[in-house]
C-alpha cells in the first residue's frame, strides 16, 4: 500500500512518499520520497510518472488525500463553536472554501452531472433506511437510462422519483420555510405512493422506539414552535448544527402518519442550502447508529421541544458531522 506519511514537528507538517508492504507477521514501511512542506507543491501526476507501479492502485486515495489536505491547511482561523471541535470545525470551514472555491465555479454540465451523482446517493441511502430495497447500481439505470428494476415495487422507484424532484423544485425555487413548505415536501415524497398526507390526526406510538411523538392535537403547534425557533436562532447557531437540531425536533414530533425520516432529512438538507452550505448523504451503512443517536437525543427533550442539552445531543452531532465529511470528498471531489 502506497499513502502520504504526515509528520508534525512543532507546528510545521512534513509529507513524505510512503509504501508499507506485509511480510508473513510483520509490516514494513519505506519512504519512497520526501515531499517537503507545502502540500500546493505536491504533483501527483509527477509521482505518479516516477513510481508508476507503486501508486497505480493508490491513487485516487492519494489524491483524495493531497485534495482534501490542501484545503484543510488553507483554514488558519475558526470562530468557536458550543457544538464541534476546533478540529472539526477546520474540516468543516474547509469543505465550504473547497464547496464555494472551486466547485461552484465550475461549468454548469459539470456541476448539474457532480448534483445529480449526489441526488442518486440520497435517495438511495435516504429511502434504504426506511426499507427501500433499490440498489445505487439500479438507481442510476433509473435516472439516467429511464430502466425500472427488476424484481422491484412501482412504490419503491417512486420513493426514489419523489425525492429526486423534491429536491431540484427545493434548489431551483428557495421557497420560505414554512408549515406550507413542509407539508408540500412531505406531500411530494409521498406523491403515487400513499394517500395519507397532511398533517395527522391521529396519536401515534413507533413500535421499537423508546420516544413519544407530539399528540396529534398539537402538532400544528408544534411544528409552528419549531419554525419559530429556526427563525430565532438561524443566525445564531452554527448552521450545521441548526440543521442537527432542526431535523431531530422535527423527527420528535412526527408530523406525519408516514415519511417522516425521509422529509427529516430533506429539510436537513435544505436547511444547510438556505445558508450557502452543500448538502449531505446518511449512509444506510450507518442506520442502526443513526437512529440510536436521534432516540439518544430524544432524553434532551423530556422538559420541553426545543431544549438543547448538549450532553445528549453531542453523539449525534460527531456522527452527522462525520457523515458530512465522508459525503462530501466522496462526492464533490473530483
Amino acid at each position: 500500500m502506497v499513502y502520504i506519511h504526515v509528520k508534525k514537528i512543532g507546528n510545521k507538517k512534513y509529507y513524505s512518499l510512503r509504501i508499507s508492504v506485509r511480510k508473513e507477521n510483520r509490516v514494513i514501511t519505506k519512504d519512497l520520497c520526501n515531499l517537503g512542506s507545502d502540500i500546493s507543491k505536491i504533483n501527483l501526476d509527477n509521482l505518479e510518472k516516477k513510481y508508476k507501479k507503486e501508486i497505480r492502485k493508490s491513487y485516487k486515495t492519494i489524491k483524495k488525500f493531497l485534495d482534501t489536505n490542501y484545503y484543510i491547511e488553507r483554514i488558519k482561523k475558526v470562530k468557536k463553536s458550543l457544538f464541534f471541535t476546533k478540529e472539526q470545525l477546520i474540516n468543516i470551514e474547509a469543505i465550504l472554501l473547497h464547496y464555494r472555491s472551486k466547485f461552484l465555479k465550475l461549468n454548469r454540465l459539470t456541476k448539474k452531472e457532480t448534483y445529480n451523482n449526489f441526488l442518486i446517493k440520497f435517495a438511495v441511502n435516504s429511502t434504504a433506511i426506511e426499507g427501500n430495497t433499490i440498489t445505487l447500481k439500479e438507481a442510476r439505470k433509473l435516472f439516467e437510462e429511464d430502466v425500472m428494476p427488476k424484481n422491484r415495487t412501482l412504490r419503491e422507484a417512486y420513493d426514489l422519483i419523489n425525492t429526486k424532484k423534491v429536491f431540484n423544485f427545493l434548489l431551483n425555487k428557495k421557497p420560505k420555510l414554512d408549515i406550507d413548505l413542509i407539508i408540500k415536501i412531505h406531500d411530494m415524497l409521498l406523491d403515487k405512493t400513499d394517500k395519507r398526507k397532511g398533517l395527522r390526526n391521529h396519536d401515534i406510538h413507533i413500535l421499537g422506539q423508546p420516544f413519544k411523538p407530539s399528540p396529534a392535537r398539537y402538532v400544528k403547534s408544534d411544528i409552528r414552535l419549531l419554525l419559530e425557533w429556526y427563525n430565532k436562532n438561524k443566525n445564531i447557531i452554527y448552521p450545521l448544527a441548526l440543521a442537527i437540531f432542526f431535523h431531530h425536533k422535527f423527527e420528535s414530533i412526527h408530523p406525519f402518519s408516514d415519511g417522516n425520516g425521509r422529509t427529516g432529512r430533506v429539510l436537513m438538507n435544505y436547511i444547510l442550502s438556505l445558508h450557502n452550505y452543500p448538502p449531505l448523504v446518511i449512509s444506510i451503512r450507518s442506520r442502526k447508529e443513526y437512529l440510536d443517536l436521534l432516540n439518544q437525543a430524544d432524553k434532551s427533550l423530556k422538559k420541553n421541544l426545543l431544549e438543547i442539552n448538549k450532553s445528549y445531543y453531542q453523539d449525534l452531532i460527531n456522527f452527522i458531522y462525520s457523515q458530512y465529511k465522508l459525503s462530501y470528498w466522496d462526492t464533490f471531489l473530483f
